[in-house]
């Protein structure tokens, strides 16, 4: 996989996440081994916000500012961190409000944005990007939901069902096809 650069002069991040993502340390030791200082924050609340839709709330926007004062404490000296990773799928949808919360100097990094760059760049290379675009962007001529249904297979490592009801809202789209995949170490 291509190395994409990370906007941060400081090399100092601070990565935000599940607490079974910033459990599993997988964005720290990415970092670290691209000689970047990091600083993990789980923030187990902003995913039952966001499927509650709650993205633009004033209890999200509350959580947010605790979550991200606790992340960024003692900001000084030693350990100024110039970029917030985002490192949950879920916290995209609330960037805007991140934007505000976060310290005005912080450069945000949406990883669910990186990540979809870099497979589409990869799908570009495997000359599949066409017909993933196609199934994705609407067209004059509306290709049938059952077509797409049949094409595109969705994994979740949380409930099925709760990916079929957030991931059309997320999408746009109709989510049938999703598989429960249980992650191990």
């Amino acid at each position: 996989m291509r190395q994409r650069r990370l906007r941060s002069h400081k090399k100092k991040v601070v990565v935000i996440g599940t607490e079974a993502t910033v459990s599993s340390h997988a964005y720290q030791r990415a970092l670290e081994a691209r000689a970047i200082a990091v600083r993990e924050k789980a923030c187990p609340l902003f995913v039952p916000l966001v499927e509650e839709g709650w993205v633009e709330h004033p209890v999200t926007e509350q959580v947010a500012r605790i979550y991200l004062s606790e992340a960024f404490a003692g900001e000084t000296g030693d350990f100024s961190a110039d970029a917030l990773l985002l490192g949950c799928t879920h916290y995209p949808l609330i960037k805007a409000l991140l934007r505000r919360v976060a310290p005005a100097h912080v450069a945000i990094v949406d990883s669910a944005e990186s990540t979809a760059q870099e497979v589409a760049r990869q799908l570009r290379v495997q000359g599949q990007i066409e017909e993933l675009s196609s199934m994705l962007s609407p067209s004059k001529e509306k290709k049938s939901e059952s077509t797409a249904d049949s094409t595109l297979k969705f994994f979740a490592t949380d409930s099925a069902e709760k990916f079929r009801k957030m991931g059309t809202r997320f999408l746009g789209l109709p989510v049938k096809d999703v598989v429960h995949v249980d992650l191990k170490e």
